[in-house]
């Protein structure tokens, strides 16, 4: 066999190789892309349940209207950030923007919730029960697609930082790390809580 046949074959080796890479690289980008949209469908959920529940509560919360609007207000904001982020999945502004939207409508719907403790009619109300158990079911869907889709960046930034992927992702167009979805809340949500007696 001749050297030509040597050369030959390792180049066409090499860029089978290269191929490899290449599609590894597209196939965990479309994981966190199509991760991201199942969080995408479900913050619509919860963004359409919540005017539900305001208009639910808005009977026996009346004198609670600054409440009722901040809760408004923060998921107006979260509704306007996702087609951002969902645009571009791997925008890091993008997703710092919807992460920060989130964390205030979170806050604010706790707020909500203590308001609503002090009203036992509320609590009992059969409309604000369903509305309020759908809330939440959304909730954890929302935990865990968020959980998919900061795996499927993790995996993705992984791969693209390890050698050899990491000499050429640049070169295929994958020059960026993607960025997790990380909510303003993260840190108190990390934070052990503290009991005082």
């Amino acid at each position: 066999m001749g050297t030509g046949w040597i050369i030959l074959i390792v180049v066409v080796v090499l860029l089978v190789y290269l191929i490899g890479i290449y599609n590894k690289l597209v196939r965990l980008r479309n994981q966190f892309e199509n991760a991201f949209a199942q969080i995408e469908v479900q913050l619509k959920r919860r963004y359409d349940l919540i005017p539900n529940l305001v208009e639910t509560a808005k009977a026996y919360l009346k004198h609670e209207r600054e409440t009722l609007e901040s809760v408004i207000a923060a998921r107006n904001q979260a509704a306007a950030a996702l087609p951002k982020a969902a645009k571009n999945p791997s925008d890091g502004a993008a997703m710092a923007q919807l992460g920060g939207a989130e964390g205030a409508l979170g806050s604010a719907l706790g707020r909500l919730n203590v308001v609503m403790e002090a009203y036992p009619d509320l609590k009992a109300n059969q409309n604000m029960m369903q509305v309020s158990e759908e809330l939440t079911s959304t909730e954890n869907r929302v935990a865990f697609a968020r959980q998919a889709f900061n795996d499927a960046v993790m995996t993705y930034n992984t791969y693209r930082q390890s050698f050899p992927p990491v000499a050429v992702a640049s070169f295929f167009g994958h020059s960026k790390d993607a960025s997790l979805l990380e909510f303003a809340d993260s840190a108190e949500i990390q934070a052990a809580p503290k009991v005082q007696f």
